[in-house]
């Protein structure tokens, strides 16, 4: 079920009506439901995936609180965190790491059988992947309580609105509002409205009209002379803004009508001066993801420099392999790496020339 279906805009509404109708205690249990029939109405077999990564996490949760010994909940994270991984890793980068494994064997004259599963990979396996291990270090770390009720914590890491495409919810954020949902709001539906007319402008007027220009181009570039192949480069960077944002807004907005705050995932991002700074706008939820568990606990910026920018480094190859089983999105994210390396090394070079307004003035 697509944002933009007609499915979903039939959805929303009775599930609005009938969240409203029921006593405040019990909403959980239909934004559990109206979950997991959304999740299921892509392909209702792969309900067992989120099930048993839902299932690990809360297990991984309860026994850390009870557990006292450092060593032994370092191995609760490492092996729950390691299994809701493998799922993920199975199914989005299976095929590509073995056949890659295979290419580089037959450089030195090792042949493997091919072998390429058909797989299809499951809706939002991503995004409630690194939810629940977010959960589970956040539990580790003493930032939230282990969640007891397993219907309500279910709910948390299947909550519809951000189950395809994020924001990745923080459990400090997300979990309290679904035990005791707020009373119903006036200034909530509005605004809520108001993101969903948003979105669906970004994502239907703007976003699925400059596809069939670029689509056309990029099929076959050789055709088109350069002036083109620039034109259709800057409109896909708009495309691709205007897609993903505009999701992350009937996300959001979709979910604000229940009265329920998502963090923001997108701030103007092609205003931004600099690589550290964009990827403070785009795309927020999986950027401050991946500096709180990933780069923070590698060392973040409290050690040399050196290994700071390895940190760095590390950190954005991990979210390029996260955006797709691929070598050209590893590129694409030791790219950015490199970029935000440099800005790291040479700071304060670079803001001189910010504080001078020249790189915002070239922008805006």
């Amino acid at each position: 079920m697509l944002f933009n279906s007609l499915q979903y805009i039939i959805f929303l509404p009775i599930v609005l009506i009938l969240y409203r109708i029921l006593p405040r205690k019990v909403r959980w249990v239909l934004m559990l439901v109206a979950s997991y029939y959304f999740y299921m109405s892509w392909n209702a077999k792969y309900v067992v995936l989120i099930l048993f990564t839902t299932g690990i996490s809360y297990g991984a949760g309860l026994l850390l609180e009870k557990q006292e010994k450092k060593g032994l909940k370092k191995l609760i994270v490492g092996v729950s965190a390691g299994l809701c991984i493998a799922v993920l890793f199975f199914f989005k980068y299976f095929n590509f790491f073995f056949d890659s494994l295979t290419a580089v064997l037959s450089l030195v004259s090792i042949k493997l059988s091919p072998l390429t599963l058909k797989l299809l990979l499951p809706v939002g396996i991503s995004f409630y992947t690194f939810q629940t291990v977010g959960y589970i270090v956040d539990v580790y770390r003493g930032n939230t309580r282990a969640e007891r009720n397993f219907g309500i914590y279910a709910t948390f890491v299947s909550f519809f609105p951000q189950l395809v495409a994020g924001p990745i919810e923080r459990t400090s954020n997300l979990l309290p509002q679904i035990k005791d949902p707020v009373p119903f709001d006036t200034d909530d539906t509005m605004a809520g409205l108001k993101l969903l007319l948003i979105g669906y402008f970004k994502k239907l007027v703007i976003a699925d009209n400059i596809a069939g220009i670029v689509d056309t181009v990029y099929a076959s570039p050789a055709e088109f002379t350069g002036v083109n192949l620039l034109v259709a480069a800057v409109l896909f960077a708009f495309q691709i803004y205007c897609d993903f944002s505009g999701y992350s807004d009937i996300a959001i907005g979709s979910a604000k009508l229940m009265g329920i705050d998502l963090m923001t995932n997108f701030k103007a991002p092609y205003y931004s001066a600099s690589i550290r700074e964009f990827w403070s706008r785009w795309h927020i939820s999986l950027s401050t993801w991946f500096r709180d568990y990933v780069y923070i606990p590698l060392g973040g910026s409290r050690c040399s420099k050196f290994r700071q920018c390895v940190n760095r480094m590390i950190t954005f190859l991990l979210s390029g392999l996260w955006h797709g089983a691929n070598w050209t999105f590893v590129v694409w994210g030791a790219l950015h790496g490199l970029a935000d390396v440099f800005e790291t090394l040479f700071r304060k070079g670079l803001d001189r020339i910010r504080k001078i307004g020249v790189i915002r003035v070239l922008l805006t």
